[in-house]
């Protein structure tokens, strides 16, 4: 293989995986080729919550910094009854959460994110970012993989000795590289929409001490959860239902009825935003069966949602991606001779956190959307524990942190 292609990373998705991914393969000296198949880059979302295990990473890779100006530090992860408004637990974040886990929980609109990446990524010149191009094809050699990627009506070829599939829950790497699973709709829908803090709503959700936290809002069937993004100058809000599904994308048609009728039985506050807060956006919450392989001998390897898409429950499906990324690029430097071998070991050690983390998020949905008897209990086991017992049951995942074995 000649030297080039041996040293080049082909990415296909342009969202906070495959940003994030071209960095880290730059940083150890590879060169990268990353394709969007969108005409130019759009934030998928709104608003992202990331927490220490992942900032550690965007601090290692000299994003943010570039972050932090647009970003907000919450005090705390608040839990409270919808319709009594009654807080229920209460996790310390802030300078807490910097002197816990060592590095900062921050929220922020995920724009922000992807224009602190991409200033990153333009001081890289061995990084080249094309967008309007789609992946049509996938030949994998013994040695090396090569896409057809159709670009302004034309097609090239792009060559390199591994091959990431970053392309999100409906990846077109999963299809194109043999990868059997499909993405599965999760019953449930997502609800999203911005408001700006001094606007009507704005202001009831700082009435409910929304103001400076990440402000869960439990209630049976429904849950809100809301936070300040864009330096304080707007909050996200973000609402969970049941649905029918929907057509696949970011985005899609709802009827609005099925939130109001969720949010009947909550405070009058919390009713009233269902109106105010408008217009809403729904997209449908699909998941990727976790059993699936993620990578192949041939040098593909999927990451993030393209290999192991999850319910939001747990806030974690962009620090699952950063990790993701970190490790990945460290078992391959680790292993020049042999980078294909590689791909199996990081899939290995990679498949049990991302298993236990899925678990928390399940169980975190359970608890969130619990009624009567199990709302009882979940209510005494929240008060029984102090914030600092329950910051202290998140130490296994913000505390978490590259191994050194895949280290530089």
């Amino acid at each position: 293989m000649d030297d080039t292609r041996s040293r080049q990373v082909v990415i296909a998705g342009a969202g906070v995986a495959g940003l994030t991914a071209s960095l880290a393969f730059s940083e150890r000296g590879y060169l990268v080729r990353l394709f969007e198949q969108a005409p130019r880059l759009e934030a998928a979302g709104a608003g992202i919550q990331l927490s220490p295990n992942a900032t550690r990473i965007l601090r290692q890779l000299g994003v943010l910094d570039r972050l932090l100006p647009a970003a907000v530090r919450p005090e705390a992860v608040v839990l409270k009854d919808a319709a009594t408004l009654r807080e229920l637990a209460r996790v310390p974040l802030g300078e807490e959460a910097e002197r816990r886990w060592h590095a900062p929980y921050l929220v922020a609109h995920r724009a922000d994110l992807q224009d602190a990446l991409m200033a990153r990524l333009a001081e890289q010149p061995d990084i080249s970012l094309v967008t309007g191009a789609r992946v049509g094809g996938i030949a994998a050699g013994p040695r090396h993989t090569t896409a057809t990627v159709e670009i302004a009506g034309k097609t090239v070829e792009a060559d390199g000795f591994l091959l990431i599939g970053a392309d999100g829950v409906w990846s077109a790497i999963r299809a194109l590289g043999g990868f059997a699973a499909k993405s599965r709709f999760s019953g449930e829908l997502a609800w999203r929409a911005t408001i700006s803090a001094d606007s009507v709503a704005g202001e009831a959700l700082a009435a409910v001490g929304a103001a400076n936290c990440v402000t869960a809002f439990l209630h049976p069937g429904f849950h809100l959860v809301t936070y300040p993004v864009s330096n304080g100058t707007a909050f996200n809000l973000a609402a969970f239902t049941r649905g029918e599904i929907i057509a696949e994308g970011w985005s899609g048609h709802a009827d609005p009825n099925i939130l109001v009728g969720a949010m009947r039985g909550t405070a009058a506050a919390l009713a009233r935003l269902g109106e105010d807060a408008g217009p809403w956006t729904a997209w449908p919450i699909h998941t990727v069966d976790q059993a699936q392989p993620w990578t192949t001998p041939a040098g593909i390897a999927l990451i993030g949602d393209a290999a192991h898409a999850m319910t939001p429950f747990a806030a974690q499906g962009a620090a699952m991606a950063i990790e993701d990324v970190a490790t990945l690029a460290g078992f391959v430097a680790a292993s020049p001779a042999d980078p294909w071998s590689a791909l199996a070991a990081w899939e290995k050690v990679r498949r049990p956190r991302i298993a236990k983390v899925a678990r928390r998020g399940a169980v975190n949905r359970l608890a969130w959307h619990a009624s009567g008897p199990v709302a009882v209990a979940r209510n005494l086991f929240l008060r029984l524990h102090s914030p600092e017992r329950l910051a202290a049951d998140l130490d296994w995942l913000y505390g978490w942190q590259v191994p050194e074995t895949v280290g530089h």
